[in-house]
């Protein structure tokens, strides 16, 4: 493996003056036709010219601000030279799914957002892209494993924190059995992220490899309901990681929720996004959008409803926010997206009412302006009603975006776990260990709706304390069946 660069030997200041290569985004009248992924591949030379706009940072800022730490410089430095092998192991060492991560995550407000380049007001180093680049690039070898241990573990959520942990406990030759509530793995990388920010062939690829290393599934399982956690401690698991993701969807106050042609996000993204045999029953008849479809809501779910419902075939598609873009806690990148595709944007605006036609489908939608008041509890402004500013618009499709709480009835209903107000599950930063013991938790089931890559952090540092608990613990029965 080539070394790391000289500090002294890095040319900075000519590094600084090369231009940035341009992203290899499809046409957007090209993409919108089809749910393909937005980006094109890099071709090798392309990425290399990238890769070498980094300066090679002493002080690396870009990997501060990432949460698993990866080693950012190093990696490029590695692509830079043509060695795209070890700069996919050097993302792997710290990353369990760099080909995710490499497409989904915000690094504007991560990576890039540190880059040296970004605090000058330049494009940065294009550090996701070339992520996914070398990961797709450098097939993942197949792991050394580790004799059977004859421990056993169970993980509650196929998500990204639960099939991190199922790999590094497999990997450690630990039985683990992984159980979910969609009728395949993946948890929100399948069932919440569509198809054009990232193929769920790689999901299909992650799970493939899992099985391969000795993880069984179990899919269509809620705990709670067809499991419990009582269940599979008495079953013989010595330790159980709950990845249950944060996938309650918030109640809209809006009268006329339940008409026909109106929507819940996840629901929506399911039926366009999952193949039909990998949906639930009651989301296999797929959905459909009108002429003129109106996205209620201002995160990454709400871009990620605008853009299916323009690819779906809608003329107009319209977001309508409460605040201003300011104030959107969405990505910027996929605004943008969004935008070149052709959605369009209402801010300080509020649905109040959705309103049926002679056929009992939506076919209006009441609204009122808003304005901006003192900062609310999480720091941004609140809006406020303005009085007599009421209007109506005309809409065929209605999509609620409007975000996501913990599974209160779930957490709830586990012995001895020690959860806070908002029903999120207490930890242990350090381990991920809950208040009942051989029980651990990680992801959104934790920090609220949050990202795959804190996802993935969290997976890893469970697997770690899981591990350690397994090791020390005596050999015991089957939990699989």
């Amino acid at each position: 493996m080539i070394e790391r660069p000289n500090s002294k030997a890095v040319d900075r200041k000519g590094r600084l003056a090369l231009p940035a290569t341009r992203l290899p985004i499809r046409d957007p009248e090209v993409r919108i036709r089809d749910f393909g992924e937005a980006c094109e591949p890099w071709d090798l030379e392309a990425a290399r010219a990238e890769a070498e706009r980094c300066i090679q940072c002493p002080a690396a800022p870009c990997v501060r601000a990432c949460p698993l730490g990866n080693d950012i410089p190093y990696a490029l430095w590695l692509l830079e030279h043509r060695d795209i092998e070890a700069a996919a192991s050097v993302f792997r060492s710290t990353n369990t799914m760099p080909e995710v991560c490499g497409r989904v995550c915000p690094q504007s407000e991560l990576c890039e957002g540190a880059c040296v380049y970004a605090r000058q007001g330049r494009p940065p180093v294009a550090i996701g892209r070339l992520e996914a680049f070398v990961a797709d690039r450098a097939p993942e070898p197949f792991p050394e494993l580790t004799a059977p241990t004859g421990r056993r573990a169970a993980v509650v959520g196929a998500g990204p924190a639960g099939l991190t942990v199922a790999e590094k406990l497999a990997v450690r030759g630990h039985a683990v059995t992984v159980y979910d509530a969609w009728p395949a793995p993946g948890g929100i990388l399948r069932y919440g992220i569509p198809t054009f920010k990232m193929s769920h062939r790689l999901v299909d690829e992650r799970a493939a490899r899992l099985e391969t290393l000795g993880v069984r599934f179990v899919p269509s399982t809620r705990v709670g309901r067809d499991v419990t956690v009582e269940q599979l401690f008495d079953d013989g698991c010595e330790a159980v990681f709950l990845g249950i993701g944060a996938g309650v969807q918030r109640d809209a106050q809006i009268e006329g929720v339940d008409l026909p042609g109106v929507y819940q996000a996840t629901p929506f993204l399911v039926g366009a996004n999952v193949e039909r045999v990998l949906r639930p029953d009651a989301l296999r008849p797929g959905v459909s959008v009108g002429r003129r479809a109106a996205v209620v809501g201002g995160g990454d779910t709400a871009m990620d409803c605008v853009r299916t419902a323009l690819r779906l075939g809608a003329e107009e598609v319209t977001c309508w926010y409460r605040r201003t873009e300011r104030e959107m806690p969405g990505n910027e990148r996929d605004r943008d997206l969004a935008r070149q595709e052709g959605a369009r944007f209402e801010w300080l605006v509020q649905p109040t009412r959705l309103l049926p036609g002679p056929d009992g489908r939506v076919t209006a939608m009441e609204c009122v302006r808003m304005r901006l008041g003192e900062p609310d509890s999480s720091g941004r402004r609140r809006p406020v009603k303005v009085a007599g500013t009421a209007f109506r618009v005309e809409v065929d499709t209605v999509i609620l975006a409007l975000g996501y709480l913990p599974d209160g009835d779930t957490v709830h209903g586990i012995p001895g776990l020690e959860v806070d107000d908002r029903a999120l599950i207490e930890t242990d930063p350090r381990s991920g260990a809950t208040s009942r013991e051989g029980l651990y938790a990680g992801g959104d089931a934790v920090l609220g709706p949050a990202l795959v890559v804190t996802a993935v952090q969290h997976g890893m540092r469970a697997a770690e304390a899981m591990h350690r608990q397994l090791t020390a613990g005596a050999v015991t029965a089957d939990c699989s069946s």
